[in-house]
């Protein structure tokens, strides 16, 4: 019967011995560079380091919170940027230039078209730089747009080729 009481492990854990490590082991941290070996730490020091000191003559007081005046120069001196940089700064966002004289709208098209034509479709493969294949969908489009103002006689038209790049995993059986 195999008993679950911790007492009794610690027990039996404290009664082992380590085995030594192997000879080959060995061999190989005594070849191990100086520099790699832990460094001896410095002995602890009894008396305390001394600090900063405020009084005359022979009365002196530690002041070990002394380092924590330091950043408050620093703090100061950005609280003041930001007071002149926010009393600097505009309080509003400039207004827009006026139109010259109206504000009606340049074009107001009043026949729209919008054609989507597919042009290529065709599916690809690639390697990732760990050698997986991956397969791509590829698809070109051309999409073409036409605005016409027949009130002034404007017709405004645009081509533009896009390519549309998909992932697709591949099933393998």
């Amino acid at each position: 019967m195999i008993e679950n009481d911790p007492q009794s492990l610690e027990r039996d854990l404290r009664r082992l011995r380590p085995a030594n490590p192997p000879d080959e082991f060995l061999a190989r941290l005594a070849k191990v560079p100086a520099a790699l070996s832990p460094r001896p730490q410095p002995p602890a020091h009894s008396e305390p380091v001394p600090g900063p000191r405020l009084g005359r003559g022979n009365s002196r007081v530690r002041v070990p919170w002394f380092r924590w005046l330091a950043p408050i120069p620093a703090a100061a001196l950005l609280a003041a940027g930001l007071l002149i940089w926010h009393a600097l700064r505009p309080l509003s966002p400039p207004p827009a230039p006026a139109l010259a004289g109206h504000a009606q709208p340049v074009l107001k098209a009043d026949a729209v078209e919008i054609d989507k034509p597919l042009v290529a479709a065709f599916d690809t493969v690639a390697r990732l730089p760990g050698g997986e294949p991956v397969r791509f969908r590829c698809r070109e489009w051309n999409d073409h747009l036409v605005m016409r103002d027949s009130a002034r006689g404007v017709v405004f038209e645009q081509d533009v080729s896009r390519i549309e790049v998909v992932p697709v995993s591949i099933e393998t059986y």
